[in-house]
């Protein structure tokens, strides 16, 4: 059905009622003709149609591209020769499923610089050498849903890297976060506490969206970052720290293994 309609140039769901029709019709008129057929002229129809919703071309893109995907494709075409149409989709779609689950229990946190002579701040990457940090300024940007499945996982990504760095602030920015759950905003406010005490380091929000923002207002961390410690965007809160550190300048991102500034030889 599929192939039929893709090939008489089907545009939206009612090709989908006319083939059913056709179907029907073919059922119930033209069912004492069609039997008379071998079931080798019938196989032949359904593979030439078929053939052509096999296209290696495609199965190359999508490995060139994303393997996940890639992944993903294989075990439908495995799912449907093995097990039939609806069965081989109802495994990709399970396959899918829990492999979305899994990517958004482990989403990305990526450390922060900013693009020299801009505002534009961006993960830190051998491709662009010269981007810019400031000393003390440790920028940390994580990306996805955040609740109680992936909450601890980030956690356990940012704590190794303000070990590292050592930083007097850090700066979370949360654009890419589109929801905070209570559970996750109680573990941030925890390790706000944790910081700021035990650490001495301070926690400030960038770009958190209206809904996390009023969350975050309404709750405890809220009442003990204030107005002072959130911030609408990386580059206001990267000025705020400069003014407060006088000697905080802009510089290349230390390479790790790197000392730092301060401490490398003349030239």
């Amino acid at each position: 059905q599929t192939a039929v309609n893709r090939l008489s140039g089907a545009r939206s769901q009612l090709a989908g009622l006319v083939t059913a029709l056709a179907s029907l019709g073919t059922m119930l008129l033209l069912a004492p003709l069609v039997g008379r057929l071998p079931e080798a002229t019938l196989a032949a129809v359904v593979i030439v149609y078929s053939v052509s919703l096999i296209k290696p071309a495609e199965f190359l893109a999508i490995l060139g591209i994303r393997r996940t995907e890639f992944i993903w494709a294989l075990v439908a075409l495995a799912g449907v020769v093995a097990l039939g149409t609806l069965q081989g989709i109802v495994v990709a779609i399970v396959v899918s499923m829990l492999a979305l689950a899994y990517q958004t229990s482990d989403p990305p946190v990526y450390k922060l610089a900013r693009k020299p002579g801009t505002n534009v701040f961006r993960p830190q990457s051998d491709a662009h050498p010269h981007d810019e940090t400031v000393p003390g300024l440790l920028m940390l940007r994580p990306e996805g849903r955040v609740y109680f499945v992936n909450a601890r996982r980030i956690g356990h990504k940012l704590r190794p890297m303000i070990l590292h760095d050592k930083p007097k602030v850090v700066a979370l920015d949360l654009t890419a976060v589109s929801d905070m759950e209570y559970t996750a905003l109680h573990m941030l406010t925890d390790a706000e506490r944790v910081l700021r005490e035990e650490d001495g380091v301070m926690l400030w929000l960038i770009g958190m969206n209206p809904d996390v923002l009023d969350m975050v207002r309404r709750s405890a961390l809220g009442q003990t970052l204030t107005h002072e410690r959130m911030f609408f965007t990386m580059d206001l809160a990267a000025v705020r720290f400069q003014t407060e550190h006088a000697d905080a300048v802009w510089g290349p991102v230390t390479q790790p293994g790197t000392p730092p500034p301060e401490s490398r030889p003349p030239g």
